[in-house]
């Protein structure tokens, strides 16, 4: 029998992360002692009062039945209180949708909200989640490109006229993946003020917002700014704030309308998240933070080890403000995957090729704190090893 694919799932490019675990393995597999900075998943355990809470939930037989619609009201209460708390944001329940992870909603979304021909705004180099939805759906991306002369912010006003009239959704990701950029409030009332007049969607995705590095310069979040709740919705995820990537657990916030639709297109597609998962969130939301306190000095004394070692060999590197990525410019002379491949084949470094989320990316590499402060120092001993 000749299988025979989609055509959309042909334009699909090899998901990069995956490529990256493959490369690991196969590297394990040789018998190299493999040094992962790759891919962002925390390398910590989930802590042990949120398995607790699992662990009780679990063994609640309401919660073994389907979980069906936007989540435990409990849930998004939960939620709707962290927000406040935070980021000063007020949000009524049925402004929040329980998500299987934030990329599941992200993905997700464009199905409620694109159809063939629409074009949707990506920043480059970016999630490669946002461009697969914009595919699945026939849309059209537009690539927005974040270069470091402009703080890698989109340039908002070099979007050609003729894009504007046919865009229908604009992504931002802030603190930024890959490049480790935080944006400021001015950057903010901008695109409110863009998404407006051009009639767009915002998705705010803020995966990131919790791994921050100074108490005065905490990250904002989109829905903080007055307007925005009019245009568009913040996309947020336990996953990198509570070391709780394989629970699959998070949430979208922000504009009911916009809320509804991409509810409407789960409730087509999946039965909900788990509820013991739900419950262990909350409780994760509603409890001592000092978990979260904790993981970002840890992040931090990998991050000045890692920027601060990388610095001494001359690499050009800045000290990153928040998320636990290090966006590091290329030996001159050399590309990201040739970079990357070197990295790989002599000092047995795992680390993400910038070209591969996008083009712009190009000339730089990304470094994931994703290993104690031995094991980058560890690194950072290789590298000088390495003739450039």
């Amino acid at each position: 029998m000749k299988i025979c694919y989609n055509e959309k799932l042909k334009k699909l490019s090899p998901y990069l992360f995956i490529e990256i675990d493959k490369k690991k393995k196969e590297a394990i597999e040789r018998g190299a002692d493999i040094i992962s900075l790759g891919v962002g998943d925390p390398d910590l355990p989930t802590p042990k009062h949120i398995i607790k809470s699992m662990q009780e939930a679990v063994t609640r037989s309401e919660n073994h039945q389907y979980p069906f619609g936007a989540g435990l009201l409990s849930y998004r209460k939960a939620v709707a209180e962290w927000y406040k708390k935070r980021f000063n944001v007020d949000l009524s329940a049925d402004e929040v949708c329980a998500l299987i992870g934030s990329k599941e909603g992200i993905g997700h979304m464009h199905l409620g909200f694109i159809n063939p021909g629409d074009v949707v705004l990506i920043p480059e180099p970016g999630y490669p989640v946002y461009n697969t939805g914009t595919i699945f759906t026939e849309g059209v991306p537009y690539f927005m490109p974040l270069l470091e002369k402009n703080d890698f912010l989109p340039d908002l006003g070099a979007i050609p006229s003729d894009i504007l009239k046919k865009a229908k959704l604009i992504f931002i990701n802030y603190p930024n993946n890959p490049t480790a950029a935080v944006a400021p409030k001015e950057f903010y009332l901008e695109l409110i003020e863009f998404a407006k007049k051009n009639n767009i969607i915002v998705a705010a995705d803020a995966a990131y917002s919790e791994i921050y590095y100074d108490e005065n310069e905490k990250p904002s979040s989109f829905l903080e700014f007055f307007g925005a709740k009019e245009i568009g919705v913040e996309f947020h995820s336990l996953s990198k704030t509570y070391n709780m990537t394989g629970w699959r657990i998070g949430w979208v916030c922000g504009n009911k309308d916009v809320v509804a639709g991409i509810a409407k297109v789960k409730d087509n597609y999946d039965s909900g998240v788990f509820q013991a998962v739900q419950e262990a969130a909350i409780t994760a939301l509603t409890s001592s933070q000092k978990c979260v306190e904790d993981a970002r000095k840890m992040y931090k004394e990998r991050r000045d080890a890692l920027v601060e070692g990388l610095q001494k060999l001359d690499w050009k590197v800045n000290l990153p403000k928040a998320s636990f990525y290090v966006w590091a410019k290329v030996p001159e002379g050399y590309t990201s995957s040739q970079v990357v491949a070197k990295l790989l084949d002599e000092a047995a470094i795992i680390c993400t090729p910038g070209n591969g989320m996008g083009k712009s990316g190009e000339g730089y590499v990304r470094f994931a704190l994703t290993v104690n402060v031995p094991r980058i120092k560890e690194a950072i001993a290789r590298i000088s090893k390495i003739k450039w």
